[in-house]
């Protein structure tokens, strides 16, 4: 079992800027992928973005060039960095791993982007 406990979110205007943090119970450098999804009020959970052991990172193309993931493996904790945050990026954000075929959510924290 993978414990996910994320951090990070809260209201914030237009423009502006957040690090969300997901801490995982065990070490996450050999996780087949671990990342973020989120989950708009009234739509589907959609990929945010996720980095596998290599190192190498996916990003949806929807918050390309605005959202950036990275991890720090010795506090097991991987990072999302989303900046020129926009309305439409407000949703519940979720930690996610997926290992051995089970996937591994975390409580989810929400993401209020909003004057």
């Amino acid at each position: 079992q993978v414990q996910l406990v994320e951090s990070g979110g809260g209201l914030v205007q237009p423009g502006g800027s957040l690090r969300l943090s997901c801490t995982a119970s065990t070490r996450i450098g050999s996780f087949e992928a671990m990342g973020w999804h989120r989950q708009a009020p009234g739509k589907r959970r959609e990929v945010v973005g996720f980095i596998i052991p290599s190192g190498t990172i996916t990003i949806a193309e929807s918050v390309k060039g605005r959202f950036t993931i990275s991890r720090d493996n010795a506090k097991n904790t991987v990072f999302l960095q989303m900046n020129s945050l926009k309305p439409e990026d407000t949703a519940i954000y979720y930690c996610n791993v997926f290992e051995s075929g089970q996937n591994y959510w975390g409580q989810g924290t929400q993401v209020t982007v909003s004057s």
